[in-house]
């Protein structure tokens, strides 16, 4: 085989292997949309968003108090180690 044949059969593959690769990514986003559509249907609704007129909880004074103490504690202890 000479060496211009032989390139035009490298040529040949190398397009018939992108087009395959091309072919196929086309028809798995196709798929994917479909399907996405297809479970937007028949998929359940999503939940109802809480209205606006509930304010929200809110934790208690003790809770901070307590997470204040245990957060200067750590902060003491780290500067008190990287002396």
């Amino acid at each position: 085989m000479q060496d211009t044949q032989l390139l035009q059969d490298g040529l040949a593959l190398m397009g018939v292997g992108m087009g395959f690769v091309f072919v196929f990514l086309t028809i798995l986003v196709l798929l994917t949309t479909l399907m996405s559509l297809i479970v937007r249907r028949v998929g359940p609704k999503p939940a109802a968003v809480p209205s606006a007129d509930r304010p929200a909880a809110t934790p208690a004074r003790s809770d901070d108090t307590e997470l204040m103490a245990v957060i200067s504690t750590a902060v003491h202890r780290y500067r008190r180690h990287r002396r």
